[in-house]
């Protein structure tokens, strides 16, 4: 990308913005600020052109030749818009990254399990003694790394559809598409549009790249060589069984005992074990590092097992389909806390897993009587209003060999700033209810 004598429009100044912004100026563009429509927005760096509460005639005023908006920000609203008045095209900031990015790109997408693979991959190649960055949506924005003395050999890249709305020519190498449910609908006005943007992860790639994909997955068409996995099922080219990763019925890497043995977790060394793979890593590295490797905090993470029940933290769960996976992956019974903001969506379909897992649900948050009339017709249901009163209640009703899990199926804005303030609360509220 030719940023020679151009004016750029960066729409954002969050750190993905910044890193833009950054990037552009060392890439040689004439002029370049960052705009942003709040009037109290701050850009942290105080070296950039900055333009706090921007309207339509800042926007003509500066006259762009390239706008680069940052995730948060929709493209095809009218504030984002205004800044094309001369024609200039919009493309996001991963996208531009993508142009003067020299190495190789693992990407990694799917409604949940992320931002643990992402961390995973990059532990791995690390272990390998590869240089390695975890970027995009977790880490770093790529930007970022092409701003980097020497960049890293490779970018281990979380992207969301966010990110995928407004790319051209980006190409990574390996793709992992981990999972896809309903989410988002406060910025999607279908579900297909949602799965549209998230796929746009594939449009590029070809035959000599390869895409990595749980078993079941809806994804027909694909050009890059597909290959599969699944904890859940018989096929795939790696399975779960018996807290093991199999291949063709061999044992490729036992995960009993690490903080990867759970079902839903297993996916996610599966895809990382594939990937790693593609770029070379022995299978016996790979495990090493799987047997040192710590996820990422709020996902089903251990706080306590005290007198026999375990209590587990995923208060990253912000959908369903999150919570969904990790009932599922409960070997004891589970005794389940969700709730949270009222995002306008059903619950229902978790009701066949709750019947055959849950002994009881505590329910809080706005969205509580929802929960507890969707859940009590499969599920003994307590409803609550805060995190530590589902926590005391939790206390006093499970017993030897259940396992209390935090996760809660929504997100966190009715009562706390973002899901680690709220698992925060959760840990606090355990560690204070048992005296620990």
């Amino acid at each position: 990308m030719n940023l020679d004598g151009k004016k750029v429009a960066v729409l954002g100044c969050g750190r993905s913005g910044i890193s833009a912004a950054k990037l552009a100026l060392a890439r040689g563009a004439a002029q370049v600020c960052i705009f942003d429509s709040s009037p109290t927005a701050v850009c942290q760096d105080t070296t950039l052109p900055f333009c706090a509460g921007a309207g339509a005639e800042d926007a003509q005023a500066f006259g762009a030749d390239l706008v680069v908006i940052s995730p948060g920000i929709e493209a095809d609203i009218a504030w984002s818009q205004a800044f094309c008045c001369a024609g200039a095209p919009i493309i996001g900031e991963t996208e531009l990254a993508f142009s003067y990015y020299t190495g190789r790109i693992i990407a990694i997408t799917g409604t949940n399990g992320k931002t643990t693979t992402t961390a995973l991959i990059e532990h791995i190649l690390l272990h390998a003694g590869k240089k390695a960055k975890a970027c995009g949506n977790y880490g770093y924005p790529l930007s970022e790394l092409c701003l980097m003395p020497e960049q890293p050999e490779f970018a281990v890249l979380e992207v969301s559809s966010f990110q995928m709305e407004t790319i051209v020519s980006f190409k990574p190498e390996v793709a992992i598409w981990l999972n896809f449910a309903p989410d988002h609908m406060d910025r999607y006005r279908r579900v297909e549009d949602y799965y549209e943007a998230k796929k746009r992860i594939f449009e590029n790639m070809d035959s000599d790249q390869i895409a990595i994909v749980r078993v079941g997955e809806k994804l027909p068409g694909l050009r890059p060589r597909r290959v599969e996995f699944s904890a859940f099922s018989g096929a795939g080219q790696l399975r779960y069984e018996n807290g093991c990763i199999m291949e063709a019925g061999e044992v490729v890497m036992p995960l009993r005992g690490t903080a990867m043995e759970q079902a839903h977790n297993a996916e996610n060394v599966m895809a990382a074990t594939l990937a790693c793979r593609v770029v070379g890593i022995p299978d016996a590295v790979i495990a090493e590092a799987v047997h040192s490797f710590c996820p990422p905090g709020h996902r089903c993470e251990t706080v306590a097992e005290i007198d026999g029940v375990l209590w587990l933290n995923d208060s990253k769960s912000t959908n369903l389909h999150s919570t969904e996976a990790a009932v599922r992956s409960q070997t004891r019974p589970v005794v389940l806390i969700a709730g949270g903001k009222d995002k306008g969506l059903s619950y229902e379909p978790i009701n066949p897993m709750l019947k055959e897992k849950a002994v009881l649900c505590i329910v809080f948050g706005q969205i509580a009587d929802q929960l507890e009339q969707t859940f009590s017709p499969v599920c003994r249901t307590i409803k609550v209003e805060t995190v530590e009163q589902a926590v005391a209640a939790a206390a006093a009703e499970a017993k030897r060999g259940e396992v209390v899990l935090f996760s809660p199926g929504t997100s966190s804005f009715d009562q706390f700033t973002g899901y680690v303030q709220r698992g925060q609360c959760f840990r606090d509220a355990v560690h204070a209810t048992l005296h620990l």
